[in-house]
Formats: structure tokens, C-alpha cells, sequence
């Protein structure tokens, strides 16, 4: 919305040059990515109490916990709201509608790849809450749902590009390096954002432990996506231009003030839970910026936390079937750390520095080429 300040600048009379000047600032990607991290913070620090004694009044004995998982959270966790998504939701949206230009298509792509997940996730999470139990609605058509989202997602990514790089893979460290795998690229595209989304819901399993990777994240392809969308930065980093995509920047701000703002309600111990309404929702948003800019690969190393949680139950769930001996002592990976005798705050906070880290790795492949 404040984007078209932009456009009624240019109808003031010479006397308001100065205010024309002033209001030149929404031009900038980066000012209005700064004003949707702002937005987005203060929304959920404001609406964020009301939203949670709204859903504890609603949900009553809040989300179900898990009989077969740790049993101290029986304990913890018994009582707290779920659907804390709603609240990231709510901020990232009203964020990205005040500072995004709305004109561009790829920022509307990756919202409703966003809101679509988040829908997935609120019904699960509605299904948990009403019928008190830790399982939502059946994983086949969750998946197929979440599926059918992504294809679109990357149907409509692939005819706004219209040229062969919209269609390949580029791989990370070299510059001229890419597989181009036609309209099958709609497929892997799809795969790419569906795995994110249910990689990041298995990560989010302990007090703030989900979130702070996701925003860290969110910045990392906040930068890429500003980097990509830049005709001079992209050819200095011998990346793939992708015009327009260098408005995702605002609404990954967007993502990183709505996470802080939640974080404050969701540190241990946490006054809501964020549910699969925001794990699936932010995983879909992860991998379709990362298929929108080209990174597909470099998702897998800055979010290389939430592949460890989705490869571990994999891993887990495989190893039982096939010899009936679990790898770790339970799954997804931060569960096994607790059976060890790690503490919470210890397994969360040590699985910030790693994402932190693997942040940094990913980051490092924009210029070793």
C-alpha cells in the first residue's frame, strides 16, 4: 500500500518537490524491507496477547500432546494454545500488503503458497484440538493438498519466467554449472516446497525451536532474493537474474518481524505453541522463494537443520521397519538429544548456533564460483 505513495508523488505540484523527495525513499527494496520488518514485529507484539487468550478460551485443554513422545512434556506442555501461527500469519500478511510493491507476481505466489500451506496446517491442527487427539487428518492427503499447492506454485513460477533458467537447477560453486530439466522442473519445484514445509512442521517440536532457524532463514533468502532480483549485483556474483524477485526481500522482512514478535510469546516456557498452522506455512514460504530465485540446493545447506530433523524420522521410521531397531532414541533428532539428558533451553539454543552457521555456509556460495 505505502508503494503507491510512490505513484502519487508524481502528481504533486513543483511547490512539494521536497515531499516528493521524501516519499522517493518507498522505492527503495531495502527501506520498505526495514519498514515490513518493523510492521511485522509490532503487529504481534500488539495483537499477539488478544490472539492467544482468544484461542485458550477457544481450545480449552489447548494441544494435545503426544503420549509416545517425551514424557516430561506431558508435564510442560500440557495446556498451551496451539495455532500460534495465526499470529505470524496475520503480521506477515498485513506487513507484506502495507510495503510490497503490489504489482508483483512473484510476491502474490509465494503469499498463497504461504496461506494455502497455513490453511493445511490450521485444519490439522483444528482436527488435534476438537477431537483431543495428537493426529490430525490422514498424512496421504495432507500430502496430496500440500502437493497440488506446490504445483501450482511452480507452474505459475515457470510461465512468468519464460526462459530456460526458469526450468533448471542451478548448482552452488559453479558459475555455468545447471540442469535443466524442462516442464519436470514443476515437479521438482513442487517437491522442493512441500519438503520444506513438512521439514521445518517436524523441527518444530520445542519452545522456540522452530522459529529462530526459520527467521534466520528468511533473512539469509531475503538477501539472495534481493541479490537474485539486482541485474549488477547478480552478474558480479554470476547468479541467475531473476527480474522481480528482489520484492520477496520485503515480505522475508516481513517473515523476520512476525517471527520476533511471536518468539517473545513463544520462548520457554512458551505461552503458545505455533502448530502446524505456522510450521507448514513458513516451510512452503522457505521453498518457494528458494525455487523462485533459483536456490533450490542452497535451501538444503541454510536450512540444513530442518533437513536434519526430516532425514532423522526418516532414517528412524526406515531402520524399524527393516530390522525393528530405532537409530536414535526417539525422533525427530531434538527428542533423542532430550532422552540423552540435554535440557531444552540447551538443545534449542545449540541448534540456533547451528542454524546460524549453516546460514553462513549457504550464504558463502553467492560468491565461491
Amino acid at each position: 500500500m505505502f508503494y503507491w505513495l510512490i505513484e502519487l508523488s508524481s502528481t504533486f505540484p513543483p511547490g512539494l518537490g521536497w515531499l516528493r523527495t521524501i516519499l522517493n525513499v518507498f522505492r527503495y527494496i531495502t527501506f520498505r524491507t526495514g519498514g515490513a520488518v518493523v510492521t511485522g514485529a509490532l503487529f504481534v507484539f500488539l495483537f499477539g496477547p488478544w490472539i492467544i487468550d482468544h484461542l485458550r478460551v477457544r481450545q480449552g485443554k489447548g494441544q494435545p500432546i503426544r503420549a509416545d513422545g517425551p514424557q516430561s512434556h506431558l508435564l510442560t506442555k500440557k495446556g498451551t494454545p496451539t495455532m500460534g501461527g495465526l499470529m505470524i500469519l496475520s503480521g506477515l500478511v498485513v506487513a507484506t500488503v502495507l510495503w510490497a510493491n503490489p504489482l508483483n507476481p512473484y510476491v502474490w505466489i509465494v503469499l498463497a503458497v504461504t496461506l494455502g500451506f497455513g490453511f493445511v496446517g490450521f485444519y490439522d491442527d483444528y482436527l488435534k484440538v476438537t477431537k483431543q487427539t495428537s493426529s490430525g487428518f490422514g498424512g496421504r492427503t495432507r500430502l496430496l493438498l500440500e502437493g497440488l499447492i506446490g504445483l501450482a506454485a511452480c507452474y505459475a513460477l515457470v510461465r512468468l519466467g519464460r526462459d530456460p533458467s526458469s526450468t533448471s537447477l542451478a548448482i552452488p560453486f559453479f558459475k555455468d554449472v545447471v540442469i535443466n530439466f524442462g516442464w519436470f522442473f514443476v515437479l521438482f519445484g513442487a517437491f522442493v516446497i512441500v519438503g520444506a514445509g513438512n521439514a521445518v512442521n517436524l523441527t518444530d517440536g520445542l519452545d522456540g525451536l522452530a522459529i529462530v532457524p526459520v527467521m534466520i532463514a528468511s533473512a539469509s533468502f531475503g538477501l539472495i532474493a534481493y541479490l537474485a532480483g539486482n541485474v549488477v549485483f547478480s552478474d558480479y556474483l554470476q547468479i541467475n537474474y531473476v527480474p522481480g524477485t528482489g520484492e520477496l526481500a520485503v515480505l522475508s522482512g516481513a517473515v523476520l518481524g512476525a517471527g520476533l514478535g511471536f518468539l517473545w510469546f513463544n520462548a520457554p516456557p512458551a505461552s503458545i505453541f505455533m502448530g502446524d498452522t505456522g510450521s507448514l506455512a513458513l516451510g512452503g514460504m522457505l521453498g518457494s522463494i528458494a525455487v523462485a530465485v533459483k536456490h533450490e540446493i542452497v535451501l538444503a545447506v541454510i536450512g540444513g537443520l530442518f533437513v536434519l530433523e526430516a532425514v532423522s524420522v526418516i532414517v528412524q521410521v526406515a531402520s524399524f521397519k527393516l530390522t525393528g531397531k530405532r537409530i536414535f532414541k526417539m525422533a525427530p533428532i531434538h527428542h533423542h538429544f532430550e532422552q540423552l539428558g540435554w535440557t531444552e533451553p540447551q538443545i534449542v539454543i545449540r541448534f540456533w548456533i547451528i542454524a546460524v552457521m549453516l546460514a553462513l555456509a549457504g550464504l558463502s556460495t553467492l560468491k565461491l564460483r
